[in-house]
């Protein structure tokens, strides 16, 4: 079976792409624009968790996926992941999918109901870490980009460990879930979650750095798809 990389937008599907070599056959899907190179399917799904869940959904109706990862550009918590770095995560949580209260925010499994994390496969969350450098840690998914060191702050006083936050993980994960394929996310950092500083961001370095590391973990996709069942359980 294949791996179905999904990312936001055009441009970093085209900086996963790169990274496999020679030019890849296009594939129209209801999901949008889907690059096949050898063994990857790369797919710009669109902006937020719900656009994210619905391009995975229509691509993994339309061929058998072995993994699925979300992939992207984000924003970093900690000095443990500054600009260019990139991180892989051991937990996908929707950080804002929930209710908000006089005493705080509760997630919406506290409402009870639904789930608000997805846990990628241990093993190849160490094996990506160990073949890209990434730093592993929970990646939170939100649908509204932090703007405000206060919003950063509670952030992390709610999820701490927390790496990094992007807007697709936790739609792409839980599309993957329903489908029963296994799901890991991989950010390289592009800005410092908090206040919006445009000038400070680093995308091109960013991209770049999406790039080399599919260029590194590729093998280790394709060889953990093959043989995922000794990962399983």
């Amino acid at each position: 079976m294949r791996v179905l990389v999904v990312t936001a937008v055009p441009v970093e599907r085209d900086a996963v792409t790169r990274a496999f070599g020679g030019a890849p056959e296009s594939v129209a899907l209801p999901g949008g624009e889907l690059h096949r190179s050898g063994a990857f399917d790369v797919l710009a799904g669109g902006a937020g968790p719900a656009a994210a869940a619905a391009a995975t959904a229509f691509a993994l109706a339309s061929a058998p996926y072995g993994l699925v990862v979300s992939a992207g550009i984000g924003g970093a918590f900690t000095p443990l992941t500054p600009l260019g770095s990139l991180v892989v995560a051991s937990d996908i949580v929707a950080a804002d999918l929930g209710a908000d209260t006089p005493d705080g925010f509760l997630p919406v499994t506290a409402l009870g109901f639904g789930r608000d994390r997805f846990a990628p496969p241990p093993a190849l969350v160490r094996e990506v870490a160990a073949a890209t450098g990434a730093t592993a840690g929970p990646v939170l998914t939100v649908s509204t980009v932090t703007g405000t060191a206060e919003r950063a702050a509670a952030l992390l006083a709610a999820h701490p460990g927390a790496l990094a936050e992007a807007m697709e993980g936790f739609g792409v994960a839980e599309a993957a879930a329903r489908s029963e394929v296994p799901v890991l996310e991989l950010r390289a950092v592009s800005n410092a979650v908090g206040p919006r500083d445009r000038d400070a961001w680093r995308i091109g370095d960013a991209l770049a750095a999406l790039g080399d590391a599919f260029g590194k973990t590729a093998p280790v996709l394709e060889g953990w798809n093959r043989h995922d069942d000794r990962h399983r359980g």
